[in-house]
């Protein structure tokens, strides 16, 4: 269980302290306290930090506290808490909070006259109750997952006293991050590492806001590359909600200019606890799915799947190897040194059904050079592209040519 700002403002001693600005970022999660003690904190935090500025130390102007707003946001920090009083920083400027406010940075009036020594307490025994509990809770959600509760009773038992709602419907979200090693060939490893700790806490920050929203929210599990979230479906239109908010979210994590993207997958309604394994395997299809094909803008649901559902559940890779191969692997050889243009360009007309003008469209590529490759096509696979049967192969094999290229498999069958 994590400690958001919402939590710190209602801890029992830390009343005095108000929320000025920032009330969108309320849920977002603290790690520690850190008391800023230079001009600038950029350099000194990682993300999910509630900075302490006091003044004491470091002469704080509005120039310098408006910097400081601008550097927690930009390193993601959890929120910013302004000590105010006659002697150091004497109130806080508009600008500053309209600063803050614009930037969702949650921002914290706190009076001098509240020592800092029993708000650093109070907090720092409220996280270490929150990690207990919450590694406690995660423990359950993971046993979930692997199916290894099957006794019913300790499982009601358990659930009930770490407030986990094993009534209520479950879908499984997997978040899958993507471009690490593409990350570290772009930057300096000390900046690369410092940029990827940085997006795995504003992933977590923004999964755990867009969770808070729909209700009810249980621990995320984190795993290697992976997040995994159960969100509530018990309402009729849950599943359309939960598509949008993933949506949303992927929207909001990808539009930055590193090479770092997320991807996600959605499970079936799982209305048993003991469904969610099968849920866990749902959901990582659908997000081998999202990761294949770009035209899903980085987001499967397991039931939009269709013929795919059947293709990812075939165990022997060889089988799927020789199909492909069988029906387009002339034409894969020869896009092995043209960056599959071939293949490309027969998928694009695959996909709008066959219409010459769109397909150029979609390729942004000539009528007639659309037509010299399709007899290109034709030549090299020998296949009819008016055959029904033809057309329904070559659909097929292109869908296990994206599986395939998401691993970069060029393989040739055993």
């Amino acid at each position: 269980m994590s400690l958001s700002i919402r939590d710190v403002l209602l801890l029992p001693r830390l009343q005095a302290m108000r929320l000025r600005a920032g009330q969108a970022g309320e849920h977002q999660t603290v790690r520690w306290p850190y008391v800023a003690e230079n001009e600038s904190i950029a350099e000194w935090v990682l993300g999910g930090e509630l900075v302490f500025v006091t003044g004491i130390n470091q002469p704080r102007d509005e120039a310098n506290l408006r910097q400081l707003v601008r550097e927690a946001h930009e390193r993601r920090c959890a929120g910013l808490v302004i000590l105010t009083g006659p002697r150091y920083i004497r109130h806080i400027p508009d600008s500053v909070l309209a600063d803050a406010n614009a930037m969702g940075v949650p921002l914290i009036e706190q009076p001098y006259a509240l020592p800092m020594i029993e708000v650093t307490e109070a907090i720092g025994s409220a996280l270490v109750q929150a990690q207990l509990l919450g590694s406690s809770r995660q423990q359950l959600i993971e046993q979930l997952l692997d199916g290894n509760l099957a006794d019913t009773t300790v499982l009601a038992h358990r659930a009930d006293r770490l407030a986990i709602d094993l009534r209520q419907p479950r879908q499984v979200l997997v978040l899958q991050l993507a471009g690490t090693a593409a990350l570290f060939r772009s930057f300096a490893p000390e900046m690369a590492e410092t940029l990827l700790q940085s997006f795995r806490q504003e992933v977590l920050s923004q999964l755990s806001r867009s969770l808070a929203t729909l209700g009810q929210p249980l621990p995320v599990i984190s795993q290697a590359e992976q997040w995994i979230a159960l969100l509530p479906a018990g309402e009729a239109d849950a599943l359309a909600r939960h598509r949008a908010s993933v949506e949303q979210l992927l929207h909001t994590l990808n539009e930055g200019d590193t090479p770092l993207r997320v991807f996600a997958g959605l499970s079936a309604t799982c209305p048993q606890p003991t469904e969610l394994p099968r849920g866990l395997g749902q959901a990582r299809q659908a997000l081998m799915a999202a990761q294949s094909f770009p035209e899903r803008l980085g987001l499967c649901c397991f039931e939009e799947l269709g013929v795919l559902e059947l293709l990812v559940a075939i165990r022997d890779r060889s089988l799927l190897d020789r199909f492909l191969h069988t029906t387009l692997g002339p034409l894969l050889q020869h896009d092995l040194g043209h960056h599959a243009v071939l293949t490309q360009t027969l998928e694009a007309w695959t996909q709008v059904n066959g219409n010459l003008v769109a397909a150029a469209q979609r390729l942004g590529v000539h009528r007639n050079t659309l037509n010299y490759r399709m007899q290109q096509i034709q030549t090299l696979t020998g296949l009819d592209l008016n055959d029904a049967q033809h057309r329904l192969n070559i659909a097929i094999a292109l869908m296990i040519w994206r599986l395939s290229t998401h691993n970069h498999s060029t393989r040739n069958p055993a």
